[in-house]
C-alpha cells in the first residue's frame, strides 16, 4: 500500500535537488554548505539591506528548506526498502518510472549516494540498455556519479569497467563517444572543451584492461578511433577557436611590447645633455617606471611568444591536453601583467611630467587609463581561470565528502 506513495517521494526528491534549478552561484553555496559554514545574522541584513537582499534571502531559505526535507524523505522511504528483497527493491525503482536513471542522468548526486550507501548491489544493475550505473555516467559525462562509486569503494569502477556493454563496445568506447550538448556547452570555447573531453578519455583509460584499449571487436574501431572520429568536428573547431583567439591577443602584446620599447628610450623628463643620464634618476617615480616598463616590456614578448608557438602547432588531438592550453595561459597571464604594467608606467611617467604644479591630475588620469585595462581583465579573466581550473584541477573522478 505504501509503495506508491514512496515512489512519489522519491520522485519529488529527484526535482527538488537542484537537477535544473536557476539559484546562483553565492545562493548554491550557502544551501550546500548546511550547518558547517558561518551563519547569516539575518536580522543585520533585514536592517540594512533589507530592499536589496531580502528577496534572494527568502529564496536561499526556502531552497535550503526544501532539500533538507527532500534528504529526509528520501532517507524514510530507503529505511522502508531496506526491509524488502533486492528484487523487490529493484522493481520499485525502476517501475512506473526508472527513478535511478533518471537521478544518474540530472546528475542527483544525493539521490544516487543515498541509495548506492545503503544498497550496493545496485552498481551493478542495468539502469539503461546495456548499460550499469558506471557506464551510463560516462556516456552522459556525470563525474560526481563516478565520484560516489569511487567514494564508497575505490575498486569498484574497474570491475564495474570490465562488463559487457554490447558486441561492439567496451567501456572506453562510451567515453570516445561526444559529450551530451548540456555538459559540452557548459565550457566556454571549443578547444577548452576539446580539452575535457580528452580528460575524460584519459581518466576513463585508466580503469579499463590495457587489451580493451586497443580492441578492435568485430571489425569495429578502436576506442581512439572512435574518440578521433566522433570528435573531427570540435578538433577543427578548437582549432580555429585557438588560432583566432592567440591572433587578437598577438595584436594587443605587439602594441604594447612596441609602445614600452619606445619609452624605454625616451625617457619622462629628458637626460642631461652632458651625460645623457635621466634626469629624474634618483626619484621613486622615476624607479617605478623604469621596473614597470621593463617589465611590462618582457611579459608583452614573453606573451607574443607564446601565441606565436600557438598559431604554428601542429594541433594534434593530443596538443589540446596540456600543450595548447598550457601556451594559451601563460600567453594570457603575460599579457595581464604587461597591460597592468603599461598602466603603471604611465601614471609614474604622468607623476615625474606633472610633479611640479598639477601632480593632484597624475591620480586622475591613471584612474581613467585603468579603465580599459579593468574591463579586459573582467572578459578575459573567467576564460584564464576556467583554464587553470581545467589544465592544473584535480581529477575529474575525485571522490567527494559525504554529505548525507
Amino acid at each position: 500500500m505504501c509503495c506508491l506513495p514512496m515512489r512519489n517521494v522519491v520522485k519529488a526528491a529527484i526535482v527538488v535537488f537542484f537537477s535544473g534549478g536557476s539559484s546562483s552561484i553565492w545562493q548554491w553555496k550557502l544551501v550546500k554548505n548546511g550547518d558547517g559554514g558561518r551563519r547569516i545574522d539575518f536580522n543585520l541584513v533585514k536592517k540594512r539591506l533589507d530592499t536589496f537582499l531580502a528577496p534572494s534571502i527568502k529564496i536561499v531559505r526556502d531552497a535550503k528548506m526544501t532539500h533538507e526535507c527532500a534528504v529526509e524523505l528520501v532517507n524514510q522511504v530507503v529505511n522502508e526498502l531496506s526491509t524488502m528483497g533486492f528484487y523487490q527493491i529493484v522493481h520499485f525503482l525502476e517501475n512506473p518510472v526508472p527513478i535511478l536513471a533518471i537521478a544518474v542522468e540530472v546528475g542527483n548526486e544525493e539521490i544516487v549516494r543515498i541509495l548506492l550507501r545503503h544498497f550496493p548491489d545496485l552498481m551493478y544493475l542495468t539502469i539503461i540498455p546495456q548499460r550499469n550505473i558506471l557506464h551510463a555516467a560516462i556516456e552522459l559525462r556525470q563525474e560526481k556519479i563516478i565520484g560516489i562509486i569511487k567514494e564508497i569503494s575505490p575498486t569498484i569502477p574497474k570491475c564495474l569497467s570490465s562488463q559487457k556493454i554490447e558486441s561492439n563496445y567496451h567501456t572506453l568506447h562510451l567515453a570516445g563517444r561526444l559529450a551530451p550538448p548540456c555538459k559540452l556547452f557548459s565550457i566556454s570555447g571549443a578547444a577548452l572543451q576539446m580539452q575535457r573531453e580528452l580528460q575524460w578519455f584519459k581518466e576513463v583509460e585508466k580503469y579499463t584492461q590495457p587489451a580493451d584499449r586497443v580492441c578492435r571487436r568485430f571489425g569495429s574501431q578502436t576506442p581512439k578511433e572512435v574518440f578521433r572520429t566522433a570528435h573531427e568536428m570540435l578538433s577543427r573547431d578548437g582549432e580555429k577557436w585557438m588560432k583566432d583567439t592567440a591572433n587578437s591577443c598577438m595584436l594587443v602584446s605587439t602594441l604594447i611590447a612596441t609602445v614600452l620599447f619606445a619609452a624605454a628610450f625616451t625617457v619622462p623628463g629628458g637626460n642631461h645633455n652632458d651625460k645623457g643620464i635621466p634626469i629624474f634618476l634618483r626619484t621613486n617615480a622615476f624607479r617605478l617606471f623604469a621596473i614597470s616598463n621593463a617589465l611590462g616590456l618582457f611579459s608583452s614578448l614573453t606573451s607574443l611568444l607564446m601565441f606565436l608557438a600557438i598559431l604554428t602547432a601542429r594541433y594534434a588531438l593530443e596538443d589540446f591536453l596540456e600543450s595548447l592550453p598550457k601556451k594559451l595561459i601563460i600567453g594570457l597571464g603575460s599579457l595581464f601583467i604587461a597591460i597592468a604594467s603599461m598602466i603603471i608606467a604611465f601614471g609614474a611617467t604622468l607623476t615625474i611630467v606633472l610633479r611640479e604644479r598639477w601632480y593632484w591630475v597624475s591620480v586622475p588620469i591613471t584612474l581613467l587609463a585603468s579603465f580599459p585595462m579593468a574591463m579586459f581583465v573582467m572578459l578575459q579573466l573567467p576564460l584564464f581561470v576556467q583554464m587553470v581550473q581545467l589544465t592544473y584541477g584535480a581529477s575529474i573522478f575525485r571522490p567527494r565528502l559525504s554529505r548525507v
